[in-house]
């Protein structure tokens, strides 16, 4: 191996100072070290240095790193060669297939065996039968002599051509395998790879297929194109950081999760690179720390991911799904590192760059394919029309008198010699010796229009490679489209792209410590189980101290841990919270005014000191509170005595001082001294209502006005869900909610509003409309009935909706009609079946501009629980 192949990334090189230094040394004691017999002697470093690199490259190229043409490493090429040389369309036993793959890899049966399995988990090159482990679960294979494989379709379309591929000799020069094989697709995307070599590893995450093949076409059609990983294990995927694959990118994926009830989760899909058993693992392992509060798991994991997570009585779901993303391997971060191995050197590139790579060579197969067929056809249409000329030109009778077999070769080489000018290259020797071996029998049976024709197809289908030649990049175009014609349908999107979320793992653990005090010797700590109890806490909590003087900080859980003395408030600190507000009155020194603030504590540095007051020597806490809602209480204030004081006792309203930063002085409350202070009302909050919004990509609500307002909330309002498939529901508005993608309808709940739908109902058979008022239920109910088969057309809070019912089937020519839902059917409840469209056939039910009018209040209904029908009633349905 040359010295230039030897230069990787990730193997230092030798500078031009010491080493070189270095280099030239150990030549010398090459050259100057012998034994008494005149035996050379190698040092040890020099062999190292050669050696090692030699080992390295090996490695790198052989081994670990895969070929950018193909996407294959060593051992899955030559299992596909193998598996290629043995194909005839049965199952073939892996046993076998390992054995004949021996004869050109060296590295013993195992490792053929994982590779095999591995290649066949990906469900793309290798048909199996048998069972060959389950990804999810991480069960391993059965023994080779158990189970069997072949290649797949898709694999013997795409993978193999010996016409163009380059072959070189096995290890034991005994055979001769491919160098690269010919694959007209971007297959080391398709299914990734990760290896670990000398220095550095490769990573490449796997992709779609038909995302591929639709990156390719957009890439020959000079247009943009984007690619993200797709998992066969399913789950969801942030990719906004991936980078294109490139080195310092990463890629968040995370386990589908959702609430099968308010007891009990469900995990659907796993993350990339994970199964059920290390998942449960990380969860139970999560449970012990107390990060997490679960009861117990069930894993019913088959052919599909179902873990049921049971949770203990009064357990939040909603938090314990961010807990299990938070401090469990539900949710992962996964580090893409393409390298692989371009003109025998490894490089780094993106994945856009490599499916370039990758279509650029796919057109350059084709075109020698093209090549290739253009040249066989074309020496079939010389052998055809040489032929021809031969026999119906009877030349074969003037070799009857040639005596030597050398006359007999010039004699029809004579008799050609006025129709070559019809031919498009020159007769050779070894054409002519082919006329000489047709036999007589096949002379005799000559059928001249026949030949015509078979020697037209040959043209016809000439022109047509011709063609293409010319017109190669439309020909690749139609070569990916029929790719995806055939096998899209069989590899799906495993894998939803969405945005994360950052969780705070500070506000999802679990409460799992008690946190207590020892005002007198000032510690504070979990381990205190003797002494004033303050709060529960976790472990990872943060906590804030206020003291006497003023000064307050923030530091960290412990067990026990020395703070000192004077505290007067200490809790748990919540970074960013800006709704907890602390109404402080503090005297400036020893003497000096009393001074009144309001303020929130948001960020600070961890075990610093701050000060609430102005910093003065004896400044003294006159008044404190922490407000989790942003509370104002009215004080009452009690003056000390003193000569011609008038109103030695006042109130004063916390309401009216504005909230500011916590560094600021505050305002004057008095400039006499204090007696005491204490509370005369508590007040309500000064913050108004939290505003709301709903961010539909990633199905949480936040306060950061990102997506959908929700409106003002003020306790005890709730927010109105109402999903595709017919259900409502209210939440509260707490932030760690978590909702489905199947909204149809999401605001702040109003009982007042009145909702107009049209629906199929299954039971009957018929459309119906209906306008009802929701309740605040517990749990979701379903207002189009219970039948899983009726299903929502329509859902409006438009006052007066019209509707547009456009026919079909044998009622197709009848008018296209409107109705004035308002005026059509009265406000009924939720529960009732409403009223009939129509008996006719429906083919379209479009909602129409409404005709504004004044709003008015909806009729009560009598009995809201009743279903109720036009039928039961008497009325006349609208047709």
């Amino acid at each position: 191996m040359s010295d230039e192949n030897n230069k990787f990334p990730g193997i230092p090189e030798e500078n031009n100072g010491e080493n070189n230094n270095e280099e030239e040394q150990d030549r010398k004691n090459t050259e100057n070290e012998s034994d008494t017999q005149g035996v050379k002697i190698t040092p040890l470093q020099g062999m190292y240095r050669s050696w090692f690199l030699d080992y390295a490259s090996y490695v790198i190229l052989e081994r670990a790193v895969p070929h950018i043409n193909d996407g294959l490493k060593p051992v899955q090429r030559r299992i596909l060669h193998a598996m290629r040389r043995m194909e005839d369309g049965r199952y073939n036993k892996v046993a076998n297939i390992i054995g004949y793959t021996m004869q050109y890899h060296p590295h013993g049966d195992a490792s053929i065996g994982d590779a095999l399995v591995q290649l066949g988990q990906k469900n793309l090159l290798i048909d199996t039968q048998g069972n060959w482990g389950n990804i999810f679960t991480g069960d391993s294979s059965a023994a080779p002599r158990y189970i069997e494989a072949r290649l797949t379709k898709f694999a013997l379309e795409v993978v193999f051509n010996p016409k163009t591929t380059e072959w070189k000799p096995s290890y034991d020069g005994r055979n001769q395998e491919p160098v690269a094989l010919p694959v007209k697709f971007p297959l080391l995307l398709a299914q990734g790879v990760e290896g670990i070599a000398v220095g550095l590893a490769s990573k490449i995450l796997p992709h779609n297929l038909a995302e591929l093949i639709d990156a390719s076409i957009a890439y020959l059609k000079g247009q943009p194109f984007e690619l993200f990983p797709d998992f066969p294990t399913g789950g969801m995927i942030d990719v906004s950081r991936y980078n294109d694959g490139l080195r310092g990118g990463a890629v968040k994926v995370r386990a589908k999760i959702s609430k099968l009830d308010n007891r009990t989760l469900v995990i659907s899909d796993i993350p990339f690179g994970k199964n059920t058993t290390t998942l449960i693992e990380s969860i139970l392992k999560a449970n012990e720390k107390g990060k997490i509060k679960i009861k117990k798991i069930d894993d019913n994991t088959a052919d599909k991911v179902e873990i049921l997570v049971h949770l203990p009585a009064n357990t939040s779901p909603d938090k314990t799904i961010d807990a299990l993303y938070a401090f469990t391997d539900c949710e992962l971060s996964i580090s893409p590192n393409a390298c692989v191995i371009k003109n025998d050197k490894p490089v780094f590139l993106p994945v856009s760059e490599i499916l370039k790579a990758n279509t650029d060579h796919t057109v350059h197969l084709l075109t020698r394919e093209l090549e290739i067929r253009k040249g066989e056809l074309e020496e079939a249409w010389h052998l055809s029309s040489l032929e021809k000329i031969f026999i119906e030109h009877k030349i074969y009778q003037r070799i009857e008198e040639c005596e030597t077999y050398e006359a007999i070769i010039q004699t029809i080489d004579h008799g050609l010699e006025p129709y070559k000018k019809l031919l498009k290259r020159e007769v050779t020797r070894e054409d002519i010796i082919k006329l000489t071996e047709i036999k007589i029998k096949r002379i005799s049976r000559f059928d001249s229009k026949k030949a015509d024709e078979y020697i037209s197809s040959l043209e016809e289908e000439l022109e047509q490679v011709e063609y293409n030649l010319q017109n190669i990049i439309p020909y690749t175009i139609d070569y990916f489209k029929g790719l995806k014609k055939k096998y899209s349908a069989k590899h799906p999107r495993m894998t939803e792209i969405r945005s994360f979320e950052n969780i705070e793992a500070s506000k999802v653990v679990v409460k799992n410590e008690k946190l207590f005090i020892n005002r007198k010797d000032g510690f504070v700590g979990t381990a205190l189980k003797k002494d004033e109890f303050v709060c529960n806490c976790s472990d990872i909590d943060d906590i804030i101290i206020f003291y006497k003087d003023g000064r307050y900080l923030v530091t960290k859980v412990q067990e026990k841990a020395f703070v000192g003395k004077n505290i007067i408030h200490i809790a748990v600190f919540k970074r960013n919270d800006s709704r907890t507000i602390y109404n402080v009155v503090y005297r400036d020194g020893k003497r000096g005014n009393a001074y009144v603030k309001r303020f929130a504590v948001t960020s600070v540095t961890r075990d610093k000191e701050y000060n609430l007051t102005k910093g003065t020597n004896g400044s003294e806490i006159l008044y404190f509170s922490a407000n989790p809602n942003g509370e104002a209480e009215v004080l009452k204030v009690t003056l000390k005595p003193r000569p011609r004081l008038r109103n030695q006792i006042f109130e004063f309203d916390m309401a009216e001082q504005a909230i500011k930063g916590r560094g600021a002085q505050g305002n004057i409350l008095s400039k006499y001294d204090i007696h005491k202070i204490v509370l005369k009302k508590k007040g309500e909050s000064t913050l108004g209502g939290r505003k709301i919004w709903f961010e539909p990509e990633i199905l949480r609500l936040n306060v950061d006005e990102r997506g959908k307002y929700l409106g003002e909330f003020h306790p005890g309002d709730q927010i109105l869900i109402i999903t595709k498939t017919g259900y409502f529901f209210q939440t509260n508005y707490d932030l760690t909610n978590h909702y489905e993608d199947n909204i149809l309808f999401i605001e702040k709940f109003n009982p007042d509003t009145v909702w107009s739908a049209v629906y199929f109902d299954a039971d009957q058979n018929y459309y119906y409309v209906k306008r009802f008022q929701v309740e605040s239920v517990s749990k979701p109910q379903r207002f189009i009935g219970d039948n899983p088969k009726s299903h929502l057309v329509k859902l409006t809070q438009v006052s007066y909706p019209r509707l547009e019912i456009k026919f079909g089937g044998e009622d197709k020519n009848r008018e296209k009609m409107i109705v004035e839902v308002a005026e059509f059917i009265n406000v009924k409840g939720w529960r009732a079946r409403g009223k009939r469209l129509t008996t006719f056939q429906v083919q379209k039910i479009m909602e129409l501009e409404p005709i504004i009018k004044e709003p008015s209040k909806p009729e009560p209904s009598d009995d809201n629980n009743k279903i109720e029908e036009d039928e039961d009633k008497g009325q006349m349905s609208i047709f």
